[in-house]
């Protein structure tokens, strides 16, 4: 008898992934879609399916202006979830139906959500959807604020409720082609409360929902937090910290020069925080310095946190990485971080994940060169911020050739699902043998 097969969790949640990006596809390639009420090329839909899906937030069409209410609340459904992850929206419907939730699907969830145990994957799940749900509410009322006497009253509520989910799941998506295609939220650059809101959301959804829990359970007793809570925290703020002063300092006498210098400063913070990966912008990107561009790119690069709606190779992996080198040059034989010592595969898997990103950006940024007309600079921006899941642009994203968009859409896709889920999925588990081969030394450095 033939060995029955089964999928692994990294698997399922990998093909789970890109059957929600095709059933997206399809349902956006429909006239209904569209305002113009014609059929959707199905390279376009597939390429804002995976946008959407991946929350990322590069778009050949601006999603105000070719995309009707069905074709916006189509994208907003897959921007909650790819957000939260497809396992967390099934095991909502199972708690609506008053379903038992079996072993396999309590894993997947594990898997899924980032919750490093099974015990407890359940309640923390719960947690998950009503902090969500909840922050993405008051996300939405600080925003009608300012959207009502623009919108109107309907108008303003609805655009608040898809800018307020579309910045907590880090993706992007913005409907201010009302006023301008593809101005994103430049029309509010000074707009403190729209700025502080926007940034709100993008910071605590692209935390992660492990350091939710650490922080709404011991509250301020940060010396208590895990392990991962405060290198996740802390590596945050000083990413935050420091890409807001550089690019003050290098955009002072650029996009920021006819700006007052409290507005400096607010637009500063946002462009930090945007590249964490959420897309939006309130400064002309098309127009910043060489210099802030290469921060854009590391930013987007590292991304968010584990477990949150964020992409790019993560903080952990960053600040795991940089503990490593640390290390190194010290001569010591363990990393140590808050009074904690890593394991050494966790270093193994950062050094992994990082060289698989760079691998296959490298490649990509390739490919496009040969196949597109612009500038080194704009492609390296597009692939990064793709596979980041960030979704900011230099403006070449709607002109990208045919084969472009599909290697742009498969670097969403890895980027969403992860660099360590996609080598596990790439790599099956074979049995290892149990013998050690002799060890010899390999100059480094």
């Amino acid at each position: 008898m033939k060995k029955r097969m089964r999928l692994t969790y990294t698997k399922v949640i990998t093909i789970g992934f890109a059957l929600l990006i095709l059933l997206g596809a399809f349902l956006l390639m429909l006239p209904i879609a569209s305002k113009s009420g014609e059929w959707t090329p199905f390279t376009n839909a597939l390429f804002t399916s995976t946008s959407a899906t991946c929350v990322t937030g590069l778009i050949v069409y601006d999603t105000f202006s070719h995309w009707s209410v069905f074709g916006q609340i189509t994208i907003l459904t897959l921007i909650q979830i790819g957000g939260l992850g497809f396992m967390t929206i099934i095991t909502m419907f199972s708690f609506l139906l008053k379903r038992r939730i079996g072993l396999r699907e309590r894993r997947l969830l594990m898997e899924s959500s980032g919750s490093p145990e099974l015990k407890g994957v359940i309640r923390m799940i719960r947690k998950i959807l009503y902090g969500t749900f909840l922050t993405e509410a008051l996300g939405a009322i600080l925003l009608s604020i300012r959207f009502i006497p623009k919108m109107g009253l309907l108008r303003g509520i609805y655009n608040a409720v898809f800018h307020s989910v579309s910045a907590f799941c880090n993706a992007g998506f913005d409907l201010m082609g009302r006023f301008e295609p593809f101005s994103s939220l430049t029309l509010f650059y000074d707009d403190v409360l729209v700025n502080l809101t926007v940034c709100g959301l993008i910071i605590v959804g692209g935390v992660g929902f492990i350091v939710w829990n650490d922080i709404f359970t011991l509250r301020t007793k940060f010396s208590k937090y895990s392990l991962h809570s405060k290198v996740v925290l802390a590596t945050t703020v000083f990413l935050l910290l420091i890409g807001t002063v550089l690019f003050y300092v290098f955009e002072r006498n650029g996009v920021l020069a006819d700006m007052p210098e409290h507005k400096r400063i607010l637009v500063s913070f946002f462009q930090s925080v945007t590249p964490r990966t959420a897309g939006f912008n309130t400064a002309d990107l098309s127009a910043i310095s060489n210099s802030s561009v290469i921060i854009f790119c590391v930013l987007m690069f590292i991304g968010g946190s584990p477990g949150s709606t964020a992409g790019g190779v993560k903080t952990t992996t960053f600040a795991v990485l940089v503990l490593s080198a640390v290390t190194s040059a010290r001569r010591s034989s363990s990393i140590t971080v808050f009074k904690k010592r890593l394991e050494e595969k966790t270093a193994r898997q950062a050094s992994a994940v990082v060289v698989t990103y760079v691998l296959v950006l490298s490649v990509a940024i390739m490919i496009m060169c040969a196949a597109e007309p612009f500038s080194l600079k704009q492609i390296v921006f597009e692939a990064v911020s793709a596979m980041g899941t960030v979704g900011v642009t230099m403006g070449i994203t709607p002109e990208l050739t045919t084969v472009s968009k599909y290697i742009i859409i498969l670097l969403m896709y890895a980027g969403r699902i992860g660099g360590l889920t996609l080598m596990l999925t790439l790599a099956e588990k074979r049995k290892q043998v149990a013998v050690k081969r002799p060890a010899e030394q390999v100059l480094i450095g």
